[in-house]
C-alpha cells in the first residue's frame, strides 16, 4: 500500500514562512509611504553629522595610518545602526502589536502554518526590510563620493547580518513584552549602543577597560564590520564579527520559536 509520504514530501518547519512575507507586502502594498520613510533617517544623519559636524572634526587618522574624511568614517557606522534601528521596530513594536492585541498568529496558526513559519517569516521580512535601506544608502554613499574600497558591495549582506541578529534578539524580547511601556527597555538599551558604540568616533578614545567592554556590544561588531569592508581595511578579525553576529542571530531564533509556541500553544 502506497503511504501518504511516499506522494507529498514531508512538512519542513519554516518552508511556508513565504506566506507571510507575502502577506507583509500586500499589507505595505497601501502604507508604502511607511516603509520608504525608513530610507530617510540614517541619510538626514549622514549629511548633518558626517557633513555638518564633520566639518569641525577634520580627517580621522586610521590604525593604518591613513587619514580619512570624518563623513567617510561615519557613514558605515550610520549603515550599521540604520540596520540595527530598523530590525529593533520590525521586530518589537510590530510583533507585539500582533501577537498581543490583534491576534495575527493565532489565525496563522489555524492554517497548515507552524510556530516555526511565523518566526522564520518575520524574522526574514526585517532582513528584506534591511536589505532595502542598506542599498538606498550605499547609493546615497556612492552620490556623495563616499566610497573608498569596491569591498563596500560586501556591505549589504553585512548589513543584513546585523539585521538579522537584532531582528531575532529583539523579537525574542518581545515575546516576554507585557505592555507598551515596556519598550522604554528596549530603549535604554540601543540608545546608548547607537551613541557609544564607535559609530561617530574611533574606539580608540576609550581607556583601556571600558574600550573592552565596548569593543564586546553587538553593534560595534556590526559598525567594526561595515567600517573594514567601507575603508577597506579587511583583516582576520572580520570572521570574529560574522561569527559574533550569527550566533547572535542563531540564539535569537532559536528563543522565538520557543518562546512563541509557548505563548501561542496553550
Amino acid at each position: 500500500m502506497t503511504s501518504l509520504s511516499t506522494i507529498a514530501p514531508a512538512y519542513q518547519p519554516g518552508t511556508r514562512a513565504a506566506r507571510l512575507i507575502e502577506r507583509n507586502v500586500m499589507v505595505y502594498r497601501r502604507t508604502w509611504i511607511m516603509l520608504v520613510s525608513g530610507f530617510f533617517e540614517p541619510v538626514f544623519y549622514l549629511l548633518a553629522i558626517g557633513f555638518g559636524i564633520g566639518g569641525l572634526v577634520g580627517p580621522i587618522l586610521l590604525p593604518s595610518g591613513e587619514h580619512v574624511s570624518y563623513a567617510v568614517f561615519v557613514a558605515p557606522g550610520l549603515l550599521a545602526s540604520s540596520a540595527m534601528n530598523g530590525a529593533i521596530y520590525d521586530s518589537t513594536f510590530n510583533i507585539f502589536f500582533k501577537l498581543r492585541y490583534a491576534k495575527t498568529y493565532d489565525a496563522m496558526l489555524s492554517t497548515p502554518m507552524a510556530v516555526t513559519d511565523v518566526a522564520v517569516g518575520e524574522i526574514a521580512w526585517a532582513l528584506i526590510r534591511g536589505t532595502m535601506y542598506a542599498v538606498g544608502f550605499l547609493v546615497a554613499m556612492a552620490f556623495l563620493g563616499l566610497i573608498k574600497s569596491p569591498l563596500i558591495v560586501f556591505a549589504i549582506p553585512g548589513a543584513m547580518l546585523i539585521g538579522f541578529a537584532f531582528a531575532a534578539v529583539g523579537m525574542a524580547a518581545t515575546t516576554w513584552v507585557r505592555r507598551w511601556t515596556d519598550f522604554d527597555w528596549i530603549f535604554v538599551v540601543t540608545l546608548p549602543l547607537f551613541l557609544f558604540s564607535a559609530t561617530f568616533y574611533p574606539i580608540t578614545v576609550y581607556p583601556e577597560p571600558l574600550r573592552t567592554f565596548v569593543s564586546l556590544t553587538p553593534l560595534t561588531q556590526g559598525v567594526e564590520l561595515l567600517r573594514s569592508l567601507a575603508l577597506g581595511t579587511v583583516g582576520p578579525d572580520i570572521l570574529v564579527h560574522i561569527a559574533y553576529l550569527l550566533v547572535m542571530g542563531l540564539v535569537g531564533l532559536v528563543v522565538v520559536d520557543r518562546r512563541l509556541a509557548r505563548l501561542l500553544l496553550k
